[in-house]
């Protein structure tokens, strides 16, 4: 793909945005811009929560590990489904009762302030470092894609850090002024191109196989990595318990209980319509990981027939083949509005969410005036872009793929404590001492990584995902434990 090839369609995309941003920015109050005026459409919100929940991660990772897992993350999909059962009927119910604007809110009524901040930081430090991570993996790929043929030798650092800039740059500019409501839109569109982005490659593949599209699931058979359950290996970070049970906990904690995924449907017009759009929302997502799925499989058998290497790092096989022109010359471009897609959809809304956690959480806005708040909500916003600058750049200096794999990993281990604390509050009428509750909260991870470690080292046993749920059984123990406030 040439290089002004990519920049024509990275212009119209980006020029796309800028349309929305600005049909959704008019006219709106500065108060609008953490819920969008809570008039949301629920079916606008449920299919660009599907772009958010993907990821660049998953739109280059998922299909990379066919290979390795075959279908198995279907059974982390599937506990996703029954998380998605428990949001709907006790969360939303809280949260609207409450009347949030932030869900961690919640956290003050129940346990005092101590509580309220300590669960607002672990969303923060898990959204710096996930956003950061996925916007890093992208980069890299426009890096290797577009950059590489442009130089002899190594891409300077320069080159990279103007990517990242120039992205974080757009996103800032899209969502500083309409907030919740152009993010909503801007993901509807973004979930749209991603996934016609995966269904015109899997057809081009099945075209380039002989096949016709009628029969290209059959085709996804014939690659024998079509398997889904695993029971027979209890040690197996992908057994069929611990995947589901993972899904459930992971599926509650990175959505129920974060702040980026409820604040869409906090901006919907009441109850109902959040549960219409959460339903809605699990039923498009398991469909679209069964797309990624199955093209996935596709991509291996692309590589097979045409004696393609697969390589070593297989998140760079998608990309790989979308763009060696094995697929056709369109394909690239394809490509490339689909990883854009992937991109902006997830780093926009947790820009957003960010934002909208230090101004409601950390620096109490709702006490200023109205001019006072909009002022520091404008700084809190440019100053956000800044960090996950900063946070990305960090992750290319380590440059090291097994540092920067286990720096996303810790993230998610920040989920852990959120997960108790809200388990802990729904559960128990007891308060425990408020002002303890953070050393637990930070405690708890790190007890789990000893005992994975431990168990690992010791037994060759991985808990997996289901670490997760671990590390909030910990937390709520731990909250058992201290003595009543």
């Amino acid at each position: 793909m040439s290089q002004t090839l990519f920049l024509i369609v990275a212009g119209l995309y980006i020029g796309m945005l800028f349309v929305i941003a600005h049909l959704t920015g008019r006219n709106k109050k500065a108060s609008d811009f953490f819920l969008a005026g809570r008039k949301a459409p629920w079916y606008v919100v449920a299919f660009g929560m599907v772009g958010a929940s993907l990821s660049g991660v998953t739109f280059i990772s998922v299909p990379g590990m066919v290979g390795a897992k075959d279908f198995t993350y279907l059974q982390m999909v599937m506990g996703f489904m029954a998380g998605y059962l428990f949001i709907m009927a006790v969360l939303l119910p809280l949260y609207y009762r409450l009347g949030l604007t932030s869900i961690y809110t919640y956290l003050q009524g129940r346990f005092g302030n101590y509580a309220y901040k300590t669960g607002a930081s672990f969303f923060m430090l898990s959204r710096i470092i996930g956003a950061s991570f996925r916007l890093f993996l992208v980069a890299i790929v426009v890096e290797l894609a577009i950059l590489e043929p442009m130089y002899s030798q190594s891409v300077p650092s320069w080159a990279f850090a103007l990517i990242v800039a120039v992205v974080l740059a757009v996103i800032y500019l899209y969502t500083r002024k309409g907030g919740m409501a152009t993010v909503i839109w801007t993901d509807t569109v973004q979930t749209a191109a991603m996934l016609t982005a995966v269904t015109l490659t899997i057809l081009a593949i099945g075209n380039a196989q002989g096949s016709h599209w009628t029969e290209i699931p059959d085709l996804v058979k014939s690659s024998g990595m079509t398997k889904i359950f695993v029971f027979d290996d209890w040690k197996a970070g992908n057994h069929f318990v611990k995947h589901f049970l993972a899904g459930v906990f992971v599926c509650i904690a990175m959505t129920g209980l974060d702040q980026d995924m409820m604040q869409k449907n906090l901006a919907c017009k009441n109850l109902r319509d959040a549960r219409w759009n959460m339903g809605s929302f699990a039923i498009v997502l398991f469909l679209a990981n069964i797309l990624f799925l199955s093209l996935g499989a596709l991509l291996y058998i692309h590589a097979n027939s045409n004696g393609i290497s697969i390589p070593e790092q297989t998140d760079k096989l998608f990309p790989m083949l979308a763009l060696d022109g094995t697929l056709g010359g369109v394909m690239g471009g394809v490509f490339l509005v689909g990883l854009l897609a992937s991109a902006f959809s997830s780093a926009d809304s947790a820009l957003t969410a960010l934002t909208t956690s230090t101004c409601v959480d950390l620096l109490d806005t709702s006490s200023m005036d109205e001019k006072r708040a909009e002022r520091t909500r404008a700084r809190v916003h440019i100053t956000l872009t800044g960090v996950l600058f900063i946070a990305i750049m960090l992750f290319k200096s380590v440059n090291d793929s097994s540092v920067v794999a286990a720096l996303f990993t810790a993230a998610n281990y920040t989920y852990g404590p959120l997960l108790g604390l809200f388990f802990y509050g729904l559960l128990s009428k007891r308060i425990p001492a408020d002002r303890l509750i953070p050393y637990v909260a930070i405690s708890a991870p790190i007890l789990c990584y000893i005992l994975e470690y431990t168990l690992k080292a010791k037994y060759g046993f991985s808990f997996g995902f289901a670490l997760l749920p671990i590390n909030g059984a910990i937390t709520a123990v731990g909250l058992a434990l201290l003595p009543k406030k």
